[in-house]
């Protein structure tokens, strides 16, 4: 190529990159997840990036991090929450409480009366208020809910009652009103990490923890807690998280479809994790990996959290969304 040819033909590549900057560099997008393909999370995750996808329907590429690659669930907030290496994750609510003290009540234990109950006031938006301030306080967006887990307590012997269950050391979330619960009824709740639990049972640390059946499964807990007290003390509500730093970042069409694609992955998620509970907990009892142990005062034990949980509210400033989820038939 001479000279002239060779100036002509760097001119035209100039223009291009002038003209077409974004041609230039597709956007990557990093997502996070603890578990692996077959977990209820990831599943909505991944229907998340789908959906975005179809609604920007321009070239964008994701990267899912699974099997706790990138850490655990706290880590992600914060990487979130700093604008670096994680663009969007689920998170459990306690883990927000640094930046918002009404973030755990999303979650918390006795909050909602049944799965009827619990998507009724997400159908209604009333964690709105809640979502706001996180965005506010943390610049990370609340782009959707999954969830739909119920909880129990998994313990290394049959936990029938409250007379059974007085002084059961049990690994609880870091957010206060998961101790305070639990000890109101009676419980020596430990706060430690979510992947030392096997350990902390296996070792004699604690002899309890509680989770949904996503969580049981995956984790393998029945091995050292085989025995699953049916509580059903919890409805899990995960918000599908999204930094705000990076959302600032990117195109108006962008934006618009992570916020559509949000809302209907985390539908999604709940509906996958909600059908899949029971089914979870048959295969692993019938393959005799673990047994339910009906219990018998869980009326009792609401009646001990509710004052916790009444007066919980009204230190955090929840309690309009409290009287307002209460109020929902």
């Amino acid at each position: 190529m001479d000279r002239k040819s060779f100036l002509s033909s760097l001119a035209a590549a100039a223009f291009a990159a002038a003209a077409f900057p974004a041609a230039a560099q597709t956007i990557t997008l990093h997502g996070a997840s603890q578990f692996g393909d077959d977990h209820a999370f990831t599943k909505a995750l991944v229907r998340f990036e789908e959906l975005v996808k179809k609604y920007y329907g321009k070239p964008i590429a994701f990267v899912l991090h699974k099997n706790s690659e990138l850490g655990l669930e706290k880590d992600y907030f914060a990487y979130m929450n700093q604008g670096k290496a994680v663009d969007y994750g689920i998170v459990s609510p306690a883990h927000m409480s640094t930046f918002s003290k009404a973030a755990p009540f999303i979650d918390a234990p006795f909050l909602f009366r049944d799965l009827d109950h619990w998507n009724k006031v997400l159908d209604a938006d009333l964690l709105k208020p809640i979502a706001d301030e996180i965005a506010q306080k943390a610049e990370v967006m609340l782009v959707g809910y999954a969830g739909g887990g119920t909880r129990n307590i998994f313990v290394n012997k049959p936990v029938r009652n409250l007379a059974e269950m007085k002084n059961l050391k049990v690994r609880v979330q870091g957010a206060p009103i998961w101790s305070r619960t639990f000890s109101a009824i009676g419980m020596s709740p430990t706060v430690i990490a979510y992947n030392e639990i096997y350990n902390g049972i296996q070792n004699g640390v604690i002899s309890a923890g509680e989770n949904e059946a996503a969580g049981v499964e995956a984790m393998k807990f029945f091995e050292v807690a085989p025995n699953l007290s049916m509580t059903q003390h919890a409805i899990t509500i995960r918000p599908i998280c999204f930094s705000g730093k990076t959302f600032k970042t990117l195109p108006p069409d962008l934006q618009a479809a992570i916020v559509k694609a949000g809302k209907e992955a985390g539908a999604y998620g709940r509906q996958v994790e909600s059908s899949e509970d029971g089914a979870k907990l048959d295969a692993l009892e019938k393959a005799g990996k673990l047994k339910r142990i009906a219990f018998t005062d869980r009326a009792q034990m609401k009646k001990l959290a509710d004052p916790v949980m009444e007066a919980y509210a009204k230190e955090i400033g929840a309690d309009s969304i409290f009287n307002a989820i209460n109020k929902i038939q």
